[in-house]
């Protein structure tokens, strides 16, 4: 079983930047991509980076790309997004996702974190 723990939500003004968090723990052996999506209330579940941990291709939505950016730290059992140029369409939960293969499909993930909420005002 894998675990994973968001952090770094917070409201932020138009512009601004922020740094997500998500800690993996547990059986993490398996695990080969992460993921970060989004979802409004009443919306689907969207797509927003991945990273491929054995080969380091990394995907963007096309919403997102050139201002947000995926890493991992697998010292510390850490996936960031690091988000940048903020816009008020980025409010959203976010959440982390772990599986051994990357889709932008969120159903094809086996593992998710509670998410961290982001609010762009």
């Amino acid at each position: 079983h894998v675990q994973l723990v968001e952090s770094g939500g917070a409201s932020v003004q138009a512009g601004g930047s922020l740094r997500l968090s998500c800690q993996t723990s547990g059986y993490t052996y398996s695990i080969h991509c992460m993921a970060w999506f989004r979802q409004v209330p009443g919306k689907e579940r969207e797509h927003v980076a991945a990273v491929g941990e054995t080969d380091g291709i990394t995907y963007y939505a096309d919403s997102v790309k050139g201002r947000f950016t995926i890493s991992t730290d697998n010292a510390k059992n850490t996936v960031y997004l690091q988000m940048n140029s903020l816009k008020p369409e980025d409010t959203a939960m976010y959440y982390c996702a772990a599986d051994p293969y990357c889709s932008p499909d969120p159903s094809d993930f086996g593992y998710w974190g509670q998410g961290t909420q982001v609010t762009v005002s």
